[in-house]
């Protein structure tokens, strides 16, 4: 091993959109880079059998109205292995750092060090996402929990950003402790903006909520929407931001800006999004389900804080009177709203809220602490 370690970089996706997996395994990969050594990206990865597969899901989709996992399928990790291992002759790696990479992991022979991180198991996720695993084949489900129970196996060290994917590599897999890490996610941004430039932000006679997702649903729109009501029964002006997606019909609002989708890989769109960000008062995003929640890290970094749910993984980002806060899953546009006007009234508080929102950014939820921990994990594992 020499000085500069060789980290081979593995998934299936091209780790250098930053489209992929909302840019989470970009900016992994540029922490490891810049903290831990030199990465040789092993994606993306074309096997004929991602085709056959989704072919699979169709027919079971059609013939017993039940969908087949691709993504998780013992025929594609098959496929994966052997192009991953004629991958692995053309250098001498030192690592294998693998995110959100069982099915690429759980069939592979190697003797490289392997580590693994991902933001849920396959257990937490067919539990827990139930419009994307309901209804699905036995056969697909033991498929995915052989390929997750594999894949961690095999791994030298498993990392987790929150303690809710720690507990379940745990429980559910029975994953060796002292390999089990947790570390924080960071946020996905190329620069962030002066503590100066977010503590001068003043107090304006309306208080301006932005949503951030993909998925209305999901993401709670509907109750982000009932808050911007709500707010305004109690006499406050409100505006309402909705960025990532374009809501159904009947949400709509004189008050309510839609912005369907913000490319990062723009410039452009890129800066509108940090004006979205720095123009904002409150993050609202009441999800019903979550892994982690990159976006709540973003928000901190801009002095932005979070308004959400107590679910998932978000209580490994979360910090409440900290960062943010979260309402209990029932809670509906009336508990949110009277959050939200108790903050945003009382100036000393809110101050303070934005003051260590970004303090928590600049602690712990960002790509560079990541990336110290994750290094000194790595010599740990490799002095053994």
């Amino acid at each position: 091993m020499g000085d500069h370690l060789k980290i081979a970089f593995l998934t299936a996706t091209d780790s250098r959109d930053k489209k992929a997996r909302s840019g989470t395994i970009y900016y992994m990969s540029q922490a490891l880079q810049k903290h831990c050594g030199d990465v040789y990206y092993l994606g993306p990865l074309s096997s004929h059998m991602e085709g056959f597969t989704r072919f699979l899901n169709n027919v079971s989709l059609k013939l017993f109205k039940k969908s087949y996992a691709y993504e998780h399928s013992v025929l594609l990790a098959w496929s994966y292995a052997r192009i991953i291992m004629e991958k692995l002759k053309e250098e001498d790696f030192d690592l294998i750092f693998a995110p959100v990479a069982s099915t690429e992991l759980a069939l592979l022979t190697t003797d490289v060090p392997i580590i693994y991180t991902a933001d849920a198991t396959f257990s937490l996720i067919s539990n827990y996402y139930p419009d994307y695993f309901s209804e699905q084949l036995k056969l697909s489900r033991e498929e995915g929990n052989y390929i997750e129970q594999s894949a961690i196996n095999k791994s030298d060290l498993l990392l987790y950003p929150s303690n809710w994917a720690a507990e379940s590599a745990l429980k559910d897999y029975g994953a060796e402790e002292s390999k089990v890490k947790i570390i924080p996610y960071g946020a996905n941004i190329d620069h962030k903006p002066s503590l100066e430039t977010i503590m001068r932000k003043k107090k304006r006679d309306k208080i301006y909520l932005l949503f951030l997702g993909v998925d209305w649903e999901r993401k709670g729109g509907e109750i982000a929407f009932e808050t911007l009501l709500e707010l305004e029964n109690m006499g406050i002006k409100a505006g309402l931001t909705i960025c990532g997606c374009i809501p159904p019909e009947e949400f709509s609002h004189e008050d309510m800006v839609v912005i369907p989708f913000l490319d990062k890989n723009e410039p452009e769109q890129y800066n509108r999004l940090e004006e979205l960000f720095l123009n904002s008062d409150f993050l609202i995003l009441p999800s019903r389900t979550e892994a982690y929640g990159v976006v709540f890290c973003e928000a901190n970094a801009y002095g932005l804080p979070a308004i959400t749910t107590d679910t998932g993984g978000i209580p490994g980002v979360i910090e409440p009177d900290i960062n943010g806060y979260m309402l209990p899953l029932k809670a509906r546009g009336r508990e949110f709203a009277e959050l939200i006007k108790e903050l945003y009234e009382d100036d000393q508080k809110y101050y303070q809220l934005v003051r260590t929102s970004r303090e928590t950014f600049e602690k712990k939820l960002n790509w560079d602490s990541w990336g110290k921990e994750v290094n000194s994990l790595i010599k740990d594992l490799l002095n053994k």
